[in-house]
């Protein structure tokens, strides 16, 4: 039998409604809200992809000729935005509780589209001098500021928005949107290198532009979609039915960890560190890696174009298994998938780099899959995992403060550490260490996680994406 809720509804079947207790969001609705999301994620990790291919061009056009440790300077420009994630975090988290999740991701999202594409618009130091890398610092802080409020924003707008039963799969696609800006990154840039040569007159004068440029257009389409969304089912119940709780969801963050413990916020801190220690050192380690810092010590390298190839080819095989373990979390929960990528890093991750060390395309490519089928654990599970730690009152704060901070310190000063590392011992499996360290705290992380499994989110009642699943979710209670 149908709830009051629904019959004030008028029985919409085209927007969210309640059947016994039960919210229903339409599957239409909710794809457009996976779609409207994962745009952000495609165009941050789009930038990601870019500025990692073109480090090398980075470092020329914006570094004085001959600057000593130019490697390690353009990684620090990259980790530098890091630096901003967490005052993002800190800024749009709490915005996002108070007025709704669809306004802060809709600026998130222009943001971060004005910041790309005005890395693309920069004069060179030829041009300005040191002025030239001050401007650049200054894009990637902003890009940092916008990212601190879109990824813990992404997660947590298609989390309220899936089904309980379909959430691990629904917000996998959050990753697939990852694999997938870092593929087209990627793909332009090599097209790129290939066409006009890599480092040429060409390139260094007006061709790395380009990709930055695209960013833009990018956005536009992403800021479209997410003005096109309603406000998701669960914030809409809790901004009507406590109203001034969402208005104090900063402090909330702070009292609710008092009240209930920390271990939320610690086992949220712990995955999102194994997590993006494995994504940042594939994403951004690896390509330097492979083609210049081997070679620094004597080690066979690949060409820039072969190592931008091998990867490309190991993300398209990602991007086939996200959604189908983001389906089996479903089915066997979250928490044994997150506990084998940890368990598979420790044991694979010195092999992984002994297998990139020989320089070959047979053992660089198979130490590439190792990383990334360990990896793929963390990406397919995580978009649905993380949201469930917090109620609903303070999800995107909490998540965004915790996440950000978490990756700020370790995820994204990963490729200065491990630079660092290797020029300090002078040990190339180095990366393979820190990732180990990593795992041992995801470990730990694990170990105290509750499945999360199909259950509704913390402060949220149960949904479903038909009036029938309503029905039998409410017959079950």
């Amino acid at each position: 039998m149908a709830s009051t809720d629904e019959a004030g509804a008028g029985n919409d079947q085209h927007g969210p409604h309640t059947v016994d207790g039960v919210t229903v969001t339409p599957p239409g609705l909710v794809r457009r809200a996976v779609t409207a999301s994962g745009i952000g994620n495609v165009t941050e990790w789009y930038d990601f992809g870019v500025y990692a291919y073109l480090e090398t061009t980075i470092q020329i056009v914006f570094l004085p000729p001959g600057t000593a440790g130019g490697p390690v300077i353009t990684a620090a420009l990259f980790a530098a935005s890091f630096v901003a994630r967490p005052f993002g975090g800190l800024f749009f988290g709490p915005l996002a509780d108070r007025i709704g999740r669809t306004k802060t991701l809709a600026t998130t999202m222009l943001l971060m589209a004005i910041a790309t594409f005005g890395i693309g618009v920069l004069p060179t130091y030829a041009s300005i001098g040191l002025a030239a890398p001050l401007l650049l610092l200054v894009c990637r802080l902003l890009q940092g500021f916008s990212t601190g409020g879109e990824y813990a924003g992404a997660m947590t707008f298609v989390a309220e928005y899936a089904p309980d039963r379909r959430r691990g799969f629904l917000a996998s696609f959050l990753e697939f949107g990852t694999i997938t800006g870092y593929l087209l990154g990627a793909a332009v840039v090599t097209v790129l290198q290939t066409v006009l040569g890599e480092n040429s007159p060409e390139l260094l004068s007006w061709g790395w532009r380009i990709p930055f440029l695209i960013a833009l257009p990018m956005g536009m389409i992403g800021l479209y979609l997410r003005y096109r969304l309603e406000e998701t089912p669960a914030f809409s119940q809790l901004s009507s039915s406590s109203e001034e709780q969402s208005k104090q969801s900063f402090r909330e963050f702070f009292r609710a960890a008092a009240r209930y413990g920390w271990r939320p916020v610690l086992v949220c801190g712990g995955l999102v560190i194994v997590f993006n220690v494995t994504n940042y050192t594939l994403t951004t380690v690896v390509p330097t890696y492979l083609t210049e810092t081997l070679g620094q010590y004597g080690a066979p390298t690949l060409t820039t174009t072969t190592s931008h190839v091998l990867q490309i080819v190991l993300f398209l095989v990602l991007l086939a298994v996200v959604p189908v373990l983001g389906r089996l979390g479903d089915r066997v929960g979250r928490r044994p998938i997150i506990l084998t990528g940890c368990i598979m890093l420790v044991v694979l991750a010195l092999p992984a780099f002994l297998l990139m060390r020989t320089g070959s395309i047979t053992g660089v490519l198979g130490g590439l899959l190792l990383l990334g089928l360990t990896m793929v654990c963390f990406n397919a599970t995580m978009p649905s995992t993380l949201p469930s730690l917090f109620s609903t009152g303070v999800r995107y704060g909490s998540l965004a403060i915790t996440f950000n901070i978490a990756v700020s310190v370790f995820g994204g000063t990963t490729s200065v550490i491990v630079e660092g590392l290797i020029a300090l011992t002078g040990v190339l499996v180095m990366p393979a260490v820190y990732l180990m360290l990593a795992a041992v705290v995801g470990l730990v992380a694990v170990r105290y996680l509750r499945e999360p499994g199909s259950r509704p989110l913390p402060g949220s009642d149960p949904a479903a994406e038909s009036d029938e699943e309503a029905r039998e979710i409410a017959a079950a209670r």
